[in-house]
């Protein structure tokens, strides 16, 4: 048996961008996904803390060192610029998997989405 468990998660990032006419998903700066440990094309959860939606969709790297959050397609409907939301993956692991493993959180500043130095 496997369960669902938090993977990586990135704390309270600040929309920067909301693309309606784009094809769909999240588009995160490389170093936000690089520091979570997220994956290219990975389905992640997207949780809106100013209005209490929450989306799936998948990852689309943006570019390096811009603090890039955009939400793209219909999911720009969820969430305005300057919204706060938390990125979670999680995975499938075995219960004696799962008892010791430890996700990868990360908390960026919220005004900029930098990496703490």
């Amino acid at each position: 048996m496997t369960i669902e468990v938090l993977r990586a998660k990135l704390h309270r990032i600040t929309i920067t961008e909301a693309d309606i006419h784009y094809i769909g998903s999240i588009t995160l700066d490389r170093d936000l996904i690089d520091a979570a440990g997220l994956v290219e094309g990975e389905k992640v959860h997207v949780l809106n803390v100013n209005n209490g939606n929450r989306l799936v969709t998948y990852v689309i790297p943006g570019e390096r060192g811009t603090g890039q959050v955009c939400l793209n397609g219909p999911a720009a409907l969820l969430a305005s610029v300057g919204d706060v939301v938390i990125v979670i993956a999680y995975a499938h692991m075995t219960l004696e998997e799962a008892r010791t493993f430890r996700p990868s959180v990360v908390f960026p500043d919220e005004r900029t989405n930098k990496l703490p130095q």
